[in-house]
């Protein structure tokens, strides 16, 4: 008898094991149905972002030519306002691993060849400075929306050599003029720091450092 009654107190253990599985099996079920509407959701949503991403990547290439053509432009009316030549700047967009990448050149034409070179590489660090110049207010300038505030440069034409840094100061007061961007600039030129509106002298005598007004 008491067998018969461990048998069956085995067996009512087993039962209630069985139902607490079987509701576990059951909310499995439901969970795994609900993952596959999600999944299904998340597919129609992948598709559509894949459309979007092709609609960005057509207007991306579009926009990018504008820019391209925007800069190319200014930065070679930089170079020929400053240098008087006909230097030309040139930009070229590579994709590389689905993304953007620009390569920017100085292109210099004579009557029987065609020189193009990395800024670097012509004529020494003064070109570097002003292409590095005319990027920066052509990117401030093209960004959409508008970058505002004032444009900050410190030693702007450090390389650039004398015979053509009163071009560098004329260039800067007319794009200040132009664009309606105040500059703020650190230089130690006296001719570029003698074209400002205001300007001022930090002159350092031991730790102390003492300020006074340029009279221009």
């Amino acid at each position: 008898m008491d067998d018969i009654s461990k048998l069956q107190e085995n067996l009512d253990i087993l039962k209630d094991r069985i139902a607490k599985e079987r509701g576990k099996k059951e909310k499995l079920l439901e969970q795994l149905a609900t993952s596959k509407e999600q999944a299904e959701e998340l597919e129609k949503k992948l598709d559509l972002l894949d459309q979007v991403i092709v609609l960005f990547q057509k207007t991306s290439e579009f926009a990018r030519e504008q820019a391209k053509a925007q800069i190319e432009s200014l930065v070679t009316k930089c170079l020929q306002f400053i240098f008087d030549s006909d230097v030309k700047f040139q930009v070229e967009i590579k994709e590389l691993r689905n993304k953007a990448n620009a390569e920017f050149y100085v292109v210099t034409e004579t009557e029987d060849m065609i020189i193009k070179t990395k800024p670097e590489l012509s004529r020494g660090g003064g070109v570097v400075d002003i292409v590095s110049l005319a990027l920066r207010i052509a990117f401030l300038e093209i960004h959409k929306p508008r970058i505002t505030g004032p444009l900050i440069l410190d030693e702007p034409a450090k390389h650039v050599s004398e015979e053509y840094i009163f071009n560098v100061g004329n260039f800067l007061k007319q794009s200040s003029i132009m664009f309606n961007r105040q500059i703020i600039m650190i230089t130690h030129d006296q001719h570029l720091a003698a074209i400002g509106d205001k300007g001022y002298r930090i002159a350092l005598d031991g730790t102390v450092s003492t300020l006074s007004q340029i009279e221009n």
